[in-house]
């Protein structure tokens, strides 16, 4: 766990100096540790991850957000959960977007949520299934560039029926879902 972490705070001090110096006000880095709920699974509720991105006029911005659950389904099977976002955040900032303040926001996406359990047969047990998060969360600066952020986010797979029919597919509720609650670093 302390190998992943260091990888993450690495991660986020690299991309924080290859950041142009226009951007560092309002482009932020986050790495963060997170524990799953609300779902099947009994055990394996830790996630990892980081999330990227950039706050245009300080209150409408974007991110990309990647979140990694080794044994989500617990530890009877090598198995992991993995996704990938691309979200909408909105927050505002209080007490403006340099040096200390809050930033309270809602996020909402769609990307990739991909789960694998090893069962020994080749291609069974692995989805990738089209999916959205929505989730809400602060983040919390102690000056110009270091602060703490938190959020809680649900996650859920959509599903769509034949996709090679002519018209608009028709996109419906996937079964698999779960709650995450995360806390970590922000650099911007």
């Amino acid at each position: 766990m302390r190998r992943v972490m260091r990888v993450l705070v690495f991660i986020a001090a690299v991309t924080c100096v290859g950041m142009p110096s226009l951007a560092q006000a309002e482009g932020f880095v986050s790495p963060w540790l997170g524990v799953n709920f609300g779902n099947d699974s009994e055990e394996g509720d830790y996630a990892v991850g980081v999330n990227a991105g950039y706050m245009g006029a300080g209150i409408i911005g974007g991110e990309i957000s990647f979140g990694y659950s080794p044994d989500f389904f617990g530890e009877s099977a090598k198995n992991h959960e993995l996704d990938v976002m691309g979200n909408l955040i909105i927050g505002v900032p209080i007490g403006g977007t340099y040096g200390g303040g809050l930033r309270p926001y809602v996020t909402g996406g769609l990307g990739l949520i991909r789960t694998s359990i090893e069962t020994g047969v080749p291609n069974v047990g692995k989805n990738s299934d089209f999916g959205y998060n929505l989730g809400a969360g602060v983040m919390g600066y102690f000056g110009d560039h270091f602060g703490l952020r938190g959020d809680l986010r649900y996650f859920r797979t959509l599903n769509s029926e034949d996709l090679s029919a002519p018209g608009f597919p028709e996109i419906e509720l996937g079964s698999f879902n779960f709650w995450r609650a995360s806390f970590g670093i922000v650099i911007r």
